[in-house]
C-alpha cells in the first residue's frame, strides 16, 4: 500500500487536440503538474501549457508497438505519486472512452493512491461537432454506439444492431481495418449504400472530413491516404457532415475571425 503522504494521480482528458477545448480544470492541473505522463496523440500545443519545470514522460502507443506496456504505465503512476509529486496522466480524448483509464484507476486504488478523473471532450464529440455532423438527429438517428476497430476477433462479433436505420455507429481506431469493417457490417446486414464519414485529425488545423458510402469505405481510405487518428461514422447522419472543401473554408474563416480579436478581447476595426 502507498504511504499516506502520496499525492493524487489526476487522469486528465486532453480532448481531441485543440487546446481551446480543454476544460478549465484540465488546463489548471496541466499548468500545476510536476510530472505529466502523456499519450502520443496529445498535441504539442497542449503540452506547451505545462510548467517549464515539469517533467514530460511520453508513453505513446501505436498499432502493434507500445513504448511502455500498460502494466508499466500503471506502476509508473503509482511510483510517481508515492514520491509526493503532482502527477497528471494526460490522455487524448476522454480517459474513459477507449483510453484504458479504468485500468489506471484500479491500479491506483489497489496501491492506496488517491486518484481523480477529469473528463475531456471525446474524439467522437469533438470531431463530429467541428464537421457539423450530428451524432443524433430527430429525422435520422436516436441511438449512438462506440466501438474499437482494432479489437481482436472482429469477424466473430455481431454488429448487426449497431448500425442501420435510426442508428449511428462511431468506430475508433479503424483506419487499418476499414475494408474489413465494411465487409463485416455488410455481412451483418447493413446496407452497402448507407452513408459513411471519415473524420481525420479531428478539431485540428489539418482536419479532413471525407464522405462516401459503406461499400466504398476501404477503397476511399486507401485512395485518400487517410491516416490515424481518424474516426469512422456510419449512419444516415454522416450525410450531414461538412464535405472536405466546406470544412477547410469554414476553418479558414474561423482562423481569420479569431486573429481579428485583439488582446483586450475586442475585434479590430
Amino acid at each position: 500500500m502507498a504511504d499516506t503522504a502520496s499525492s493524487t494521480v489526476h487522469l486528465v482528458g486532453a480532448g481531441p487536440g485543440d487546446p481551446d477545448l480543454l476544460t478549465i480544470r484540465a488546463a489548471r492541473l496541466i499548468a500545476q503538474a510536476d510530472v505529466i505522463v502523456h499519450d502520443g496523440l496529445v498535441s504539442g500545443a497542449i503540452l506547451a501549457l505545462a510548467s517549464p519545470d515539469a517533467e514530460l514522460i511520453s508513453v505513446a502507443k501505436q498499432r502493434s508497438r507500445h513504448s511502455m506496456p500498460q502494466d508499466a504505465i500503471n506502476a509508473l503512476l503509482v511510483d510517481l505519486a508515492c514520491e509526493g509529486r503532482r502527477v497528471v496522466r494526460l490522455k487524448g480524448g476522454d480517459p474513459f472512452i477507449f483510453g484504458r483509464g479504468g485500468e489506471e484507476v484500479e491500479a491506483c486504488r489497489a496501491a492506496g493512491v488517491p486518484v481523480e478523473v477529469v473528463p475531456g471532450i471525446s474524439a467522437a464529440i469533438g470531431s463530429a461537432a467541428m464537421a457539423q455532423l450530428p451524432l443524433t438527429h430527430r429525422d435520422a438517428s436516436s441511438a449512438v454506439s462506440f466501438v474499437a476497430g482494432q479489437c481482436k476477433g472482429l469477424s466473430d462479433q455481431d454488429w448487426s444492431g449497431l448500425a442501420g436505420k435510426g442508428r449511428t455507429l462511431v468506430i475508433y481506431m479503424g483506419v487499418a481495418t476499414a475494408a474489413d469493417i465494411a465487409d463485416k457490417l455488410i455481412a451483418d446486414g447493413v446496407s452497402p449504400a448507407i452513408p459513411v464519414a471519415v473524420l481525420e485529425n479531428g478539431t485540428r488545423a489539418d482536419m479532413r472530413s471525407l464522405r462516401t458510402l459503406l461499400a466504398d469505405l476501404g477503397d476511399m481510405v486507401v485512395r485518400e491516404q487517410v491516416v490515424s487518428p481518424a474516426l469512422i461514422v456510419v449512419g444516415d447522419v454522416a450525410a450531414h457532415a461538412l464535405a472536405r472543401d466546406a470544412l477547410a473554408a469554414w476553418h479558414d474563416a474561423m482562423e481569420k475571425d479569431l486573429t481579428s480579436i485583439g488582446p483586450n478581447g475586442k475585434r479590430a476595426e
